[in-house]
């Protein structure tokens, strides 16, 4: 029997309006589950209140665990069996957080043991040298919990050699990190008055460990070699000692700002920030400073933040930053070594080149602990802890065009992507125009937006730019405008059938298009037609159906029985026992095939097509739904007859997951077969996580679709062909959400 419940997690750390890291890390963490999982899910905070600490908490159904009172902890065992629907706890543990409560919460944690609900416990510090109590703490913490979470390797590594904690009961799950949004960096040195300025930052609560000193004694020698250098200081002094002592360490920062006559160069934001500001303002950071003095300090989410945001690091040493930070990333320097600083700065800042590089590493390295993908590791260890089958369900991201409009120039849809914003050197492609054209089209079809026809009409203008006199198609087009050597240098079958699917999609909405758009679309599936007979490449034949079923007249019914008829003969001459295919191998866009002869059935009334397109299609399936999840062949390595399934190994693309759900989408809506159904949402969740390596495709902050799926890795350009693929199968999925399901 399975489950569909919501599975409710209680999280016991601090929340904001409680200024401090851990309240921020566990709010966003929250997030991310919620979003991703939204219907999986019930999440429930429970507030660790310090002596004198806000209480004004907006949601605490447990109630706030008060550290001051000898109680609390007895109340929350009590609030929570009454709740009766959590099943697991999880807790984020800082040492600071139960100063004065320790046996009590050791004691709480025995009693939800033996209450049999599962406790979680995230280390934020884990010491190498504890002495005898801190051991005993730790030890013992461990032996009530289900599993314990760490942020690094190398906290790992001491909890198994230093506490004697077996590695079995060890996950490590990188702290998250927010996706970089797509920022145009000129504008954002100009909100905030920063054009023609170098910029260095450094941000979070501040306090005498963060040692800024260590950057204001280097400020002079990088003057020197950089004059236009400005150091912002981002962040509010920390709470506590504000509490304790005031600005004093403000106080002596600016003290040294005049002594050296740096306030040309040093700016304070004294804030909070938001995430939104943040991100603005590591999106203009040249290079990122991170000078801790303090060499335990086991994780640093602002260095993680930094580098996901493509920073440069100049970073001291610790344990976090030794495992992670590599030559390529940045530069190591001791602690309070404002002479090795102020050379790495200036090492950096002259090299342009270098800088650029290590943007792009730095992005595409830690994509991997973006919060979609911490939230996916979490889930996946709760499932793992808490024996019950259920059936997970991936939240659907809202629809975006953010990126289509990014993409697109007065001319038409860019080719490239340099991660999210538009190369234009690539130029275009007619490929990724009729895609486009083809999603813009069921965009238009289900809500009617006026500014979708501005797109349509570039896009189909784009497609009759490329057609030739003679009505065949040209693929490639440079940024001038120009058509590119490269169109002799490849076959154009492909392209010329796309151009037609496209066209065929635009006569397909005629009733709801204005005429302005549908008349030279006729026209130029007119003149194309004319050579469909001309192409045996198995996709382009397949496009070229899809395309002309949708035109009504005896000559376009003749062309489609012809290519359907080809494409029979093709896989009659090729399958054989347990290969039933049209060719001896599966490559790219294979769903296309099948889908086109169901529509030559449709348009036809041939039984012949029907029938091949289940049996090629069904085999198709059995290949690449693999255990519950899609793994479409991969393009570093193409399926063969003869050769046995090969395990995943990198190379998925986007698109073929787009047509293999544009294809399902047919099939169900002929046959009715729960099956497919329930596979268009398994093969969409490809983009949101359920892959090999569990991590998102698609870029919910950009509207961008990363460009492939690699073997570790993502390939972290939202390119035209991915971010067209997502729409595409993002808008099938609409017809397949609750409130249009019967």
């Amino acid at each position: 029997m399975i489950s569909t419940m919501k599975r409710g997690i209680a999280f016991l750390s601090t929340f904001p309006p409680r200024a401090c890291g851990i309240a921020t890390y566990t709010t966003d963490l929250m997030k991310a589950i919620s979003s991703k999982f939204r219907d999986s899910y019930e999440l429930i905070p429970i507030p660790i209140v310090a002596p004198q600490g806000l209480t004004n908490y907006d949601k605490a159904p447990l109630g706030l665990l008060q550290i001051a009172d000898p109680l609390a902890f007895d109340t929350l065992f009590e609030n929570i069996q009454f709740q009766r629907n959590i099943d697991l706890v999880c807790i984020e543990h800082e040492f600071g957080l139960f100063v004065g409560q320790e046996v009590k919460f050791r004691s709480f944690l025995s009693e939800l043991n033996a209450a049999k609900i599962t406790v979680v416990v995230t280390f934020h510090t884990i010491l190498p040298r504890p002495d005898g109590r801190l051991l005993e703490q730790v030890t013992a913490i461990a032996a009530y919990c289900s599993q314990i979470i760490v942020m690094t390797q190398n906290s790992a590594d001491i909890l198994m050699s230093t506490y004697g904690i077996s590695t079995d009961k060890i996950t490590v799950i990188a702290h998250g990190t927010h996706l970089a949004p797509a920022n145009n960096k000129q504008e954002t040195l100009e909100q905030y008055n920063l054009l023609s300025k170098k910029v260095l930052s450094t941000f979070g609560l501040l306090g005498p460990s963060k040692s800024i000193e260590t950057t204001l004694h280097a400020l002079p020698a990088i003057i020197r070699q950089n004059p236009d250098v400005l150091f912002l200081i981002l962040g509010q002094t920390h709470p506590t000692l504000l509490l304790q002592e005031g600005e004093a360490y403000r106080n002596l920062l600016e003290e040294i700002i005049e002594r050296y006559e740096l306030s040309e160069h040093v700016r304070f934001v004294n804030e909070f920030l938001s995430i939104e500001s943040l991100l603005a303002y590591l999106s203009i950071t040249d290079v990122y400073l991170f000078t801790s003095k303090d060499p335990f300090q086991a994780v640093s989410g602002t260095f993680s933040y930094a580098l996901s945001s493509g920073c440069p690091i100049v970073s001291t040493p610790i344990p976090h930053v030794r495992e992670v930070l590599k030559a390529d990333m940045g530069t190591m320097i001791d602690f309070e070594a404002s002479d090795q600083l102020a050379e790495a700065v200036n090492q950096i800042l002259d090299d342009a080149p270098r800088l650029e590089r290590i943007r792009h590493v730095n992005l595409q390295k830690m994509v991997k602990t973006s919060w979609q993908n911490v939230a996916i590791a979490h889930v996946n260890l709760f499932e793992l802890l808490v024996d019950e089958k259920r059936d997970m369900m991936y939240s659907m991201p809202p629809l975006n065009l953010d990126h289509m409009f990014r993409m697109s120039t007065e001319r038409a849809f860019v080719q490239f992507a340099d991660i999210s914003m538009p190369d234009l050197n690539s130029g275009y492609a007619l490929d990724d125009n009729a895609r486009a054209l083809i999603a813009m089209l069921h965009h238009y079809k289900l809500y009617e937006s006026q500014e979708d026809l501005g797109l349509i009409k570039k896009y189909l203008d784009f497609i009759g730019y490329c057609m030739q006199e003679d009505g065949t198609f040209l693929n490639y087009v440079d940024s001038d405008g120009h058509f590119t050597e490269q169109n002799e240098q490849e076959n154009l079958e492909d392209a010329n059938g796309r151009a037609v699917w496209a066209l065929g999609e635009v006569v397909g909405l005629a009733h709801l298009l204005p005429e302005r758009i549908v008349k030279p679309a006729i026209e130029l599936l007119e003149r194309a037609s004319a050579h469909a007979l001309l192409y045996y490449s198995t996709r382009s034949m397949a496009f070229t159906i899809k395309g002309l079923s949708f035109m009504r007249g005896k000559n376009y019914q003749t062309i489609v029985t012809v290519l359907a008829d080809r494409l029979v003969a093709m896989f009659t001459h090729e399958s054989r026992g347990d290969w039933q295919w049209y060719e001896s191998y599966l490559t790219y866009g294979n769903s296309v095939i099948p889908e086109a002869l169901l529509a030559a059935y449709e348009t036809t009334a041939d039984t012949r097509y029907r029938d091949i397109a289940y049996q090629s299609f069904d085999f198709l399936l059995s290949r690449i739904i693999v255990d519950d999840e899609i793994h479409v062949i991969s393009n570093k390595g193409w399926a063969q007859r003869e050769q046995p399934r090969s395990e995943a190994k990198g190379g998925e693309q986007p698109i073929d997951v787009a047509y293999t759900i544009i294809a399902l989408d047919r099939f169900y809506r002929h046959t009715k077969d729960e099956h497919y159904k329930n596979t268009i949402r398994t093969a969409f969740e490809w983009f949101l996580g359920r892959n090999h390596i569990q991590q998102i495709v698609y870029n919910p902050v950009t509207g961008g679709c990363f460009d492939g799926l690699e073997e570790r890795t993502v390939n972290i350009n939202q390119g035209a062909e991915s971010t067209i693929s997502y729409l595409l199968a993002r808008l099938k999925m609409e017809a397949y959400l609750p409130e249009h399901v019967s």
